[in-house]
């Protein structure tokens, strides 16, 4: 289960509004990378991805990504397994 924080679903709707602006079919994708959780925009889910509705967003998620989704300082996002945060 995937969870967002109040500070973390702010960051992902300014983004989600950002990017609709210029293409009516992108959605916020998040997923793990190296460097931790990557937000970026995409406009359909791919191959271990799923579209779900969280916090009033359609995002496009990888499939197993489980925790809390937190924003940090410039609206860094991480994910916090089993949902321990600091907010």
């Amino acid at each position: 289960m995937l969870t967002l924080t109040d500070r973390a679903r702010d960051a992902l709707v300014a983004a989600d509004a950002a990017a609709r602006r210029f293409n009516p079919e992108a959605r916020v994708r998040l997923r793990t990378a190296a460097a931790g959780l990557v937000a970026d925009l995409a406009d359909e889910a791919g191959p271990g991805e799923v579209l779900v509705e969280l916090g009033g967003l359609e995002l496009i998620v990888q499939s197993d990504l489980e925790g809390t989704v937190d924003a940090g300082e410039h609206n860094v996002l991480a994910l916090v397994p089993g949902g321990e945060t600091g907010s």
